[in-house]
């Protein structure tokens, strides 16, 4: 069976990727796919290359990404707007703006003319946002299943009924999606085992890290970040520290934007690195952070959770906080025992490894598809 994996990129990676890669957007569509997935951004070909494992035929498509659907367009003779590739997709959805720019073959469409090419039995979305309602409808004739999946605040109802199945790891969006009608399951996030390939040996020389987002999303965690600026000698990477005002203690311990293969270096270069999840996760343990910084070996020192025994043991295999200053306590023990920080890093790799893999999680996946198909 086909499936056709939709997901979109941030802005900002997009940009530094073409920036630093000499001519990538002249190169065909084959191409310029493989290099984006090559650098690990996201999750990558993290589920592709393990459900083709499983027999299926799985594509990735990189939807926001302009040189990269320009390439496609072209090379299947789909027409496109030059303006509408230089408009923010999201202004497509702006009320008495939308109207005028839907006229202009786009991003959308070209997404649309793949998926119509492609044929697949199951689109999975990545970003629910994307594909507006009148696009999902008009791909049902070409699709047999479609289904989102969904970790971040979520978008109107309209563009979640276009579903046929959303899967969330956040426990808390399953009863809620299910009362509006939506077929929802709880379905985690993992840790690829072709980034340590990919990272070869690492020499850990970061006491402590926080390697993540500042955004208005991460508003909350601004405080604590501060304090423990203050407080500890935290090194911090990652986007959106243009937006903090220039005093902030952050700004000074601050090293840049890090993505894809980068980001996991910086995580496996922390002897200890802080997570802390957005408000909409409530009181639930779910991001990518617990499993990319155990999965590289580092010490995951995370805010406390309601479920977050379910995925590690806390103490063991990673160690949680409730506050700003439990949290600086917690740093500063643990430089000063870094021998109890290693065993319960290598502990929490080992769970990780053991459990929480997307090789696992593409045969969870595959169960799920199969039984939504019928």
């Amino acid at each position: 069976m086909k499936i056709a994996i939709v997901d979109t990129y941030y802005a900002a990676f997009l940009k530094t990727h073409y920036a630093a890669s000499g001519g990538l957007q002249r190169q065909d569509f084959q191409d310029q796919r493989d290099a984006l997935l090559a650098s690990c951004f996201g999750t990558s070909d993290f589920y592709s290359r393990h459900l083709q494992k499983l027999g299926w035929d799985a594509q990735d498509l990189i939807v926001n990404c302009v040189p990269l659907q320009v390439a496609w367009a072209d090379e299947n003779g789909v027409p496109y707007s030059k303006l509408a590739m230089q408009l923010p997709h999201r202004l497509f959805r702006v009320p008495m703006i939308g109207p005028w720019l839907a006229a202009l073959p786009g991003l959308m469409e070209i997404a649309v003319a793949q998926l119509k090419t492609l044929k697949p039995d199951v689109l999975y979305c990545q970003d629910l946002s994307f594909f507006p309602p009148h696009a999902l409808r008009e791909l049902r004739e070409h699709v047999r299943l479609i289904v989102g999946q969904i970790a971040c605040p979520l978008p109107s109802n309209d563009f979640l009924r276009g579903y046929d199945l959303i899967l969330t790891s956040f426990p808390h969006f399953v009863p809620r999606l299910r009362a509006l009608g939506v077929a929802s399951e709880y379905f985690r996030i993992g840790f690829d085992t072709r980034v340590l390939e990919e990272l070869g040996s690492v020499e850990k020389t970061v006491p402590i890290s926080f390697v993540g987002g500042i955004s208005r999303h991460h508003t909350n965690a601004i405080p604590t970040l501060e304090y423990l600026a203050r407080e500890t000698p935290i090194q911090f990477y990652g986007y959106g520290v243009g937006a903090l005002d220039r005093g902030s203690p952050i700004v000074a311990r601050h090293h840049g934007e890090v993505w894809g293969l980068g980001m996991y270096r910086a995580l496996a270069r922390s002897r200890m690195t802080l997570n802390r999840h957005i408000g909409v996760a409530e009181n639930n343990a779910n991001n990518m952070r617990l499993y990319e910084a155990t999965g590289v070996g580092t010490l995951l020192i995370t805010d406390e959770k309601d479920n977050l025994g379910e995925l590690f043991e806390p103490g063991k295999e990673v160690v949680a906080y409730t506050s700003k200053e439990e949290a600086a306590e917690v740093i500063l023990h643990f430089l000063e025992h870094p021998r109890e920080a290693e065993d319960i890093a290598r502990a929490g790799q080992k769970r990780t490894l053991s459990e929480h893999t997307y090789e696992m999680r593409m045969i969870e996946l595959n169960d799920i598809l199969k039984r939504h198909m019928g």
